[in-house]
């Protein structure tokens, strides 16, 4: 299985601090930023687009930005997005009718492609063809569009289903994620967390983040130890 990796989502972050914030979550261990980029489309919410993240670029030029992009037409903002510097392009599999074009649009651009679907699309909507193609597959653990809200524990079982199908590939859990939720996802396979207001809010982020990397480094050595018993 993969790495563990926990990636901070900005938007529980101060945005009139942005790039310090980002600093700060990377001081405290985290190797992604998690950027929820949202068009009032996809979803009923406007967050930020591509001039904020090409300014956090600019003022952190080693920074990961792990882009998820909650847009109606993924396919208009691959350059843009490219431009400002972000690393990983995740669009959401409803939001497109041809995503094997654009992944290959993304590679083309020289950022990792992820695959995201939401909670009420079932695991089975990702072809073989398009999670090989893809270096990320997002399962959405809250409705797009909004942070702060419940974790649906429904929705845990597709991950352990991508993760039979998909051994080493990055599997990444997004919302309601944190100390008391990081367990069963760990568990069912996935390695890239997402974590917003468990971080942000933490009295100690760095702490936060380290116990999420561990857990997820527990579940990886039971679930190794399972398979070799």
């Amino acid at each position: 299985m993969p790495r563990a990796i926990i990636s901070p989502s900005v938007l529980a972050s101060d945005f009139g601090q942005l790039t310090a914030e980002c600093k700060r979550m990377i001081k405290g261990g985290a190797e992604w930023l998690h950027m929820d980029v949202m068009d009032g489309h996809f979803v009923p919410n406007i967050t930020m687009g591509a001039p904020i993240l090409s300014c956090v670029k600019k003022g952190i030029p080693d920074i990961f930005m792990d882009c998820h992009m909650m847009v109606a037409e993924p396919e208009k903002w691959v350059n843009d997005i490219a431009d400002a510097g972000g690393a990983l392009y995740c669009f959401h599999h409803e939001a497109t009718s041809d995503p094997l074009s654009l992944i290959r649009s993304i590679h083309g651009r020289g950022m990792k492609a992820g695959v995201a679907i939401s909670p009420d699309t079932p695991s089975s909507a990702i072809t073989d063809e398009v999670a090989n193609a893809a270096d990320m597959l997002l399962v959405m653990t809250v409705y797009p569009g909004r942070g702060g809200q419940k974790f649906l524990e429904r929705c845990v079982p597709k991950v352990a289903e991508l993760r039979a199908r998909f051994p080493d590939k990055d599997i990444e859990v997004d919302g309601g994620v944190g100390p008391s939720t990081i367990d069963i996802c760990a568990h069912a396979g996935s390695n890239v967390i997402v974590a917003g207001t468990a971080i942000f809010g933490a009295a100690d982020p760095e702490g936060v983040i380290a116990q999420l990397k561990a857990t997820v480094n527990t579940a990886q050595a039971r679930i190794a130890a399972e398979k070799s018993s």
